[in-house]
């Protein structure tokens, strides 16, 4: 039985943690902060109750795997886990206005077929064809395996881009922006793809066309709410590791990984106590760690931590207490759970965003869960709009203060009006609003991309091994990257390469 020090209580870390538990490891976990999971916080006021991270829940059979794995007691006993339907709602700026189901490709087809004209539908099958494709090339090295020294097999994106001729050169799309204009060619169904981008902190200008399995795994596998919240799930993973006898240490904040004879060998806190392991996992970032362990933890041929300085995007977020029960988000139809009101101008959206600006005219998404456990009764509604934002720091490139009361306010103003569009009436929102809260990249954090395969394998992100044994990486900045499914992953892949050591090749 080794000794295990899990430095973070986010999700990957609590999702290696328990799978390490069970495996018979003493697990402790040593978290800073007062509370466990991590960007899945919730905010609770006067009978309201809000997500501030993710609100949906894509890819659910890794929890369901982690649940198996770790007890008798399956995922949906946990939790009330349900799929939402439609899965998404489609404002676009001319107006047009599509609901697509959940997890069914020829369904998607036709709304898009009917809502966008001719021929629309079908090119979006046929993308997504392609990207099954991109999955089906990709999916284990790049989701479900350790990553491994030979990591550069994954410099090549594995979307199949079909070739188009233009001055006289056969050219293929090799970015989101590229498949939309060139493959796509309707700027609606180019803004769909470019907003599951964005929601992910990719700039669609650069992000490599393999960016395809964002919306290919969200409309094959489906999207999900669990009632009452996300946060729920959070709840339910950490009594998992309570029931399998991890120990966490709340405001237990760890100022450096000790070392001994080589190998990582236990923690030392800030009130000086130092704990003995035989592994440390760290749930923060790449460079934290490396500061943590006081040296470079990566050789010259690893993938390398990609932090230039630069303040990753981050969400910002308007939870709105609403008088009334939620009216009919379209005449004739129901409330939509989501609906995305697109931007106008997606191309500026971006350039601004990734230069550091606020989007005047910004993408949001409005989260309308008509969830009783979220709201003090049947009379009031809880609404979440987000949209994504520069990071929150001035002293960075890229970097927005957040902290300015006048910004705040100005930008909370900018998200409203927008998601007018997503309710019966442009001035609904204000007329039913009680009350309402701001939150930003300067409480929420920033938003960790998934890996993706690509040229120069830039958006990769650092294995789980460093090259201090005995010290791992996981959750969103670590292989395999951001988002909730990620994380999830990440701490599968942790505890595999403890438990089963260098040879563990992943799930089979």
């Amino acid at each position: 039985m080794a000794r295990i020090a899990v430095i973070g209580a986010g999700m990957g870390a609590m999702a290696a943690a328990a799978r390490l538990a069970v495996a018979g490891h003493r697990v402790a976990v040593y978290e800073r902060a007062q509370t466990y999971g991590g960007a899945l916080g919730a905010v609770e006021r006067e009978g309201f109750r809000f997500d501030t991270g993710p609100g949906l829940l894509h890819l659910p059979a890794v929890w369901r795997d982690l649940f198996l794995k770790t007890g008798r007691e399956p995922l949906e006993k946990c939790v009330d886990l349900a799929p939402v339907s439609p899965a998404s709602r489609h404002v676009f700026a001319d107006g047009t206005d599509v609901s697509l189901p959940d997890a069914s490709r020829a369904g998607i087809v036709s709304a898009l077929e009917s809502a966008l004209g001719a021929g629309a539908g079908e090119r979006w099958g046929e993308f997504l064809g392609r990207a099954r494709d991109a999955w089906d090339r990709s999916r284990r090295p790049l989701l479900e395996e350790p990553l491994w020294s030979d990591w550069r097999v994954l410099e090549r994106d594995p979307y199949p881009a079909p070739r188009r001729r233009a001055f006289l050169r056969s050219r293929q799309a090799s970015t989101v922006a590229e498949v939309g204009a060139w493959e796509l060619t309707d700027p609606r169904l180019a803004a769909l793809f470019e907003a599951y981008a964005l929601a992910y902190g990719l700039d669609p200008r650069h992000a490599p066309a393999g960016a395809a399995l964002l919306p290919y795994m969200e409309q094959t596998f489906g999207t999900w709410y669990v009632a009452g919240g996300m946060r729920e799930l959070a709840r339910a993973v950490y009594e998992r590791c309570l029931a399998r006898r991890v120990a966490f240490h709340f405001d237990a904040e760890v100022t450096s990984i000790l070392e001994k004879d080589g190998r990582a060998a236990g923690v030392e806190l800030a009130d000086g106590t130092a704990v003995a392991a035989d592994h440390v996992v760290v749930g923060g970032s790449a460079t934290a760690a490396a500061r943590l362990a006081g040296r470079d933890l990566w050789q010259d041929d690893d993938v390398q931590p990609q932090d230039d300085g630069r303040a990753l995007p981050g969400r910002f977020t308007v939870l709105l207490a609403l008088r009334g029960a939620p009216g009919s988000g379209t005449p004739g139809e129901g409330v939509a759970h989501r609906t995305v009101v697109h931007s106008p101008d997606p191309a500026a959206e971006a350039a601004a965003i990734f230069s550091g600006r606020p989007a005047e005219r910004p993408t949001v998404t409005v989260l309308r869960p008509c969830d009783p456990r979220t709201v003090p009764d049947e009379a009031h509604e809880a609404v979440t709009v987000t949209a994504t934002v520069p990071g929150h720091g001035a002293d960075r490139p890229g970097g927005v203060d957040w902290t300015d009361p006048a910004l705040r306010e100005r930008y909370a103003k900018v998200l409203l009006d927008a998601a007018g569009a997503a309710f019966g009436r442009p001035s609904e929102i204000r007329e039913r609003l009680l009350w309402q809260e701001v939150l930003t990249p300067a409480e929420t954090g920033s938003l960790p991309a998934p890996s993706l395969a690509g040229p120069g394998g830039r958006r990769l992100h650092p294995a789980n091994t460093t090259r201090l044994p005995g010290l791992h990486l996981v959750g969103g900045h670590a292989h395999p990257g951001g988002g909730l499914a990620h994380s999830g992953m990440s701490g599968a892949l942790v505890a595999g390469l403890i438990v089963e050591g260098p040879g563990f090749r992943g799930s089979q």
